[in-house]
């Protein structure tokens, strides 16, 4: 097979699976606004699907940032657009038989207000398919690489959400090239999570052979989203250099802007914690106490002005991002980019 014919058949792979992609979840953009904790407010989910590409509610970002009950919350979305959203939903499992109870309420409540597209992430996505599946919905699975692809599929996912090394939050070990390579024989849609802020970067994405590709970063520092100006602004001033990995948050490595208050406490968990999160039991206990800690660290960061204590999520795509603009914007300017070899 020559060079020529290599590429053409690549290209019309990924042609496949962007089709694909677009068909079975019911968008114009194969982009996807990922779900935040705490940056996703109904205005942004709701202005990113209207304009074409796929916003994902995060519920606990809907509830306890935003201040919505779950119900109100998508009527409030569904007033702003009729187009398909996304549910993610947390399935760790070290998280409480309460907060389990309430996610599956969740789904539920999505499933009622016509919600078919659900991010499952940090744990077994099974009870999630077994629900919706009856009722025609998608799941898609985080994940950072070929064993818990493989996990995932094993327990009925339909596509994987590829969370690469330069994604924003909890981001994975290796390159987006590294994953796809890894991951392409598998046969299913796969999402570039990671890296990406410019229309550029989503054309490479789409070219290399992701059927999407999913951002963060770059909604952030959109008009619609109710981060605080400071925040936007870190965001837009910040480069790849600034962007550093912690384990002080969550108790695993999370990627946060380089801030004064960073470099002060560190990145690396205490030794405790440390011992604490290498334990096969110990280490539920701990992410689950630093879950509730961090809520409110990335709350406070998230909604209120420069402080002692700044911990703003962003990935690596920052030093694409050059302004802020309204969400229908971007999904545009990635909608052009798109076009001529994308269909």
């Amino acid at each position: 097979m020559t060079d020529a014919t290599t590429v053409n058949a690549a290209g019309n792979a990924a042609l496949s699976g962007v089709a694909a992609f677009r068909a079975t979840v019911g968008v114009e953009v194969p982009l996807i606004c990922g779900p935040m904790f705490p940056c996703s407010n109904p205005e942004l989910v709701a202005a990113v699907s209207e304009a074409g590409g796929l916003g994902v509610i995060q519920p606990l970002s809907l509830t306890m940032v935003h201040g919505h009950e779950f119900g109100a919350g998508m009527k409030l979305i569904r007033s702003i657009t009729k187009k398909p959203v996304g549910l993610n939903v947390l399935t760790e499992k070290s998280l409480s038989k309460v907060y389990r109870k309430r996610m599956e309420a969740y789904v539920e409540l999505g499933l009622e207000h016509g919600i078919r597209f659900f991010l499952t992430a940090l744990g077994n996505p099974r009870w999630v398919v077994d629900r919706v599946k009856p009722h025609g919905g998608i799941v898609y699975h985080d994940i950072i690489d070929r064993r818990w692809a493989e996990k995932g599929l094993a327990e009925g996912v339909d596509g994987l959400i590829c969370v690469n090394n330069r994604a924003g939050g909890h981001a994975g070990r290796k390159s987006p090239e590294e994953l796809f390579a890894e991951l392409r024989d598998l046969n299913v849609p796969l999402v570039c999570a990671g890296g990406v802020g410019s229309p550029e970067g989503f054309r490479k994405a789409l070219d290399l052979g992701y059927a999407a590709v999913q951002l963060g970063t770059r909604f952030i520092a959109t008009e619609e989203c109710s981060a605080h100006a400071d925040y936007k602004k870190a965001i837009l001033d910040a480069t790849e250099a600034d962007i550093v990995l912690t384990e002080r948050v969550t108790g695993v490595p999370l990627s946060v802007i380089r801030t004064p208050y960073i470099e002060r406490i560190g990145t690396k968990a205490g030794p405790i914690g440390r011992w604490m999160l290498q334990g096969r039991r110990t280490k539920h206990w701990m992410r689950a106490l630093y879950s509730v800690r961090s809520a409110f660290q990335l709350k406070n960061a998230s909604l209120k002005g420069t402080s002692s204590k700044d911990y703003w999520q962003a990935g690596k795509s920052v030093a694409a991002i050059e302004r802020i603009e309204k969400a229908a914007d971007v999904v545009n300017r990635f909608r052009d980019a798109m076009k001529g070899s994308q269909t």
